[in-house]
C-alpha cells in the first residue's frame, strides 16, 4: 500500500520496516523522538519510478516538517532474525529542504539495489526484490550524541553504559573517535567517568550534507556530559525499557538542551557463560597467531573472539582504502586480497594474513588500499567493539603494550 503516515501510525513492519515502526512505538510510548514520518516501501518504489503523484503525495504530506531532514532506510526485512543489514542500506542526514527530498529517496531506494546491498541478500538467502521504507524526520543539530546501553554489553553487569561525543553521533556509531564513557547504576548513581579522545565532529552543513571539523584542542579529552544529562539519560533507559523491553542498545541526542532518542533496538550481545548461537566461529588458534593477541591468556582470547563479526566482499569491492580514516582490524578467512601502498602492488593477502590491527587503537588513516580479489571472507573487529573490553581489563591492556613495545623494537632494528 502506497502510503505516507505520522511516525506514531506507523505499525506495520511489513509495510514500514522495523526501524519505522520502533520509532512508532516510540512515539505512542511518549518517548522524546524528532518529529517525522514512515514512507511505506510501495510509495518509495512509486518515487524512485518518478511516479507524480506519489510524488506529490509525499512532499504535500511531508511540508509540515521542518528542514533540515535526516533520511534513513527501514527496509522491511531489516535487523530480522536471520540476517542484519546494517551498513547495507543508506542515510542520509541534513537533506536540505522538500526540493531535495525525491533526490534523497531514490538515492536510498539506490543503496538498497545496490551489487553489494543484493550480493549481500544472495548470502543470506534473501535474493528477493527489496521492499525499501524509509524514516523522514527533522534533523537535530547537536551539542552531543552517542550510544547507550541499558545493560553492559561487555560483562552483562546490570547497569547503564554510556558513550558520547561531540556534535553528531555518527562519530561514536561509526568509530571515528573515542568517546566519553560512563556507567551508570539503576538507581541513577554515576559509577565511572572516563574521558575519551574527540579530535573531530560532525556537524551539518547550511546547504546540505555534513562536515568532520576538528575540535577546540581543550575539548578533546574533557567530558561532554554532566551530571544532569546523565540522570536524564538513566531516566530514558528505564523508560525505553518499559516501552520495549530489557536490555536495550539507544542511539540519542541532547540537542538545545533537549534529549531525545534517536533509536531503539535490542542489544545484539550480552557478556555471560554462553555465546550466542549467530557468534563467529574463529577459532582461538588463529587469534593466537596474531601478534598483537599472542601474550594474551585462553580467558582473555575468548573475551577478544566474542567481539569479532563476520564480514563479507564481493569481488572487487574496496575493503579499505590508503589516507581514509580506519577503525576495524580484519583477518582474512577465506579469498584473496589486493594490496596497494601508494599505487605500487605489494604481495597478494591470502586466508590467515590480518590487517588493519592499529586501527583498534588511534583509529588512524590506512595506510594501504585493500581490494578484494574474489568472494572475501573476513572476521572483523572495531574499536567500537575492543575498547570498552580494554579499558575493563587491566591484563588486556598491558598484553597489548608488550606487543606493541616488541613492534616498536623489531621496525627500529630493521
Amino acid at each position: 500500500m502506497k502510503a505516507v503516515v505520522g511516525l506514531e501510525e506507523a505499525h506495520d513492519t511489513g509495510q514500514y520496516g522495523s526501524k519505522a515502526v520502533g520509532l512508532g512505538d516510540a512515539a505512542r510510548g511518549g518517548l522524546p523522538i524528532p518529529p517525522g514520518f514512515a514512507l511505506s516501501g510501495d510509495i518509495v518504489d512509486a518515487v524512485a519510478a518518478d511516479e507524480d503523484a506519489s510524488i506529490a503525495e509525499v512532499l504535500r504530506t511531508v511540508a509540515p516538517l521542518s528542514g533540515p531532514f535526516a533520511v534513513r532506510s527501514s527496509a522491511v526485512d531489516e535487523d530480522g532474525a536471520d540476517a542484519s543489514f546494517a551498513g547495507q542500506h543508506m542515510t542520509l542526514l541534513n537533506v536540505p529542504s522538500t526540493r531535495e527530498l525525491t533526490a534523497a529517496l531514490k538515492e536510498i531506494w539506490w543503496s538498497a539495489n545496490s551489487d553489494s546491498a543484493i550480493t549481500y541478500r544472495q548470502r543470506v538467502g534473501l535474493f528477493t526484490r527489496p521492499s525499501i521504507a524509509v524514516v523522514v524526520q527533522s534533523l537535530l543539530d547537536p551539542e552531543s550524541a552517542g550510544v547507550m546501553f541499558t545493560r553492559n554489553p561487555i560483562n552483562g553487569a546490570d547497569e547503564r553504559l554510556i558513550e558520547a561525543s561531540l556534535g553528531l553521533g555518527e562519530t561514536v556509531v561509526a568509530g571515528r573517535v573515542i568517546p566519553d564513557t560512563y556507567r551508570v547504576a539503576r538507581s541513577g548513581e554515576v559509577l565511572e567517568r572516563a574521558a575519551g579522545y574527540k579530535k573531530i565532529r560532525v556537524r551539518s552543513l547550511p546547504d546540505g550534507g555534513t562536515v568532520e571539523e576538528a575540535v577546540a584542542p581543550e575539548l578533546v579529552e574533557s567530558l561532554c556530559l554532566d551530571d544532569e544529562q546523565l540522570g536524564a539519560l538513566s531516566r530514558l533507559a528505564a523508560r525505553c525499557e518499559e516501552v520495549y523491553g530489557p536490555g536495550r542498545d539507544i542511539e540519542w541526542a541532547i540537542a538545545g538542551g533537549q534529549l531525545y532518542l534517536l533509536q531503539c533496538r535490542a542489544v545484539t550481545r550480552i557478556g555471560g557463560d554462553s555465546a550466542p548461537s549467530s557468534a563467529p566461529s574463529l577459532p582461538l588458534e588463529e587469534l593466537q597467531q596474531i601478534p598483537l593477541f599472542a601474550g594474551l591468556s585462553t580467558e582473555d582470547l575468548a573475551k577478544v573472539q566474542s567481539l569479532f563479526k563476520e564480514r563479507r566482499f564481493a569481488p572487487g569491492e574496496t575493503v579499505t582504502k590508503e589516507g581514509s580514516g580506519g577503525a576495524a582490524f580484519f583477518l582474512i578467512e577465506s579469498g584473496e586480497a589486493a594490496v596497494t601502498v601508494r599505487g605500487q602492488p605489494r604481495p597478494v593477502m591470502k586466508a590467515g594474513d590480518f590487517f588493519g590491527e592499529i586501527a583498534l587503537i588511534d583509529g588512524g588513516e590506512r595506510a594501504a588500499t585493500v581490494t578484494a580479489v574474489d568472494e572475501l571472507v573476513c572476521y572483523g573487529l572495531t574499536y567500537w567493539d575492543f575498547q570498552p573490553l580494554v579499558k575493563q581489563n587491566a591484563t588486556i591492556g598491558w598484553a597489548l603494550l608488550q606487543a606493541l613495545a616488541k613492534r616498536v623494537r623489531a621496525d627500529q632494528e630493521h
